[in-house]
């Protein structure tokens, strides 16, 4: 069984939300990918491994750090 700490991972990538000004729409129109804004200050960019592992270079090659 996976384990589930692990699958998140690779689903999931949590950031703060300012890290996504100016690039949002470019991360969603190129990637599979949904971004939930909660009300607090933390993003949660969700997709499959693939996508996630693309929105992550995508991200890198915009300057964003990612935790």
């Amino acid at each position: 069984m996976p384990n589930p700490t692990r699958l998140r991972d690779s689903t999931q990538i949590e950031l703060p939300c300012r890290s996504l000004e100016g690039i949002q729409d470019d991360l969603e129109a190129e990637h599979t990918v949904t971004v939930i804004q909660p009300e607090g200050q933390q993003c949660r960019i969700i997709g499959s491994p693939i996508e996630i592992k693309a929105a992550s270079d995508f991200l890198s090659r915009h300057g964003v750090t990612l935790p």
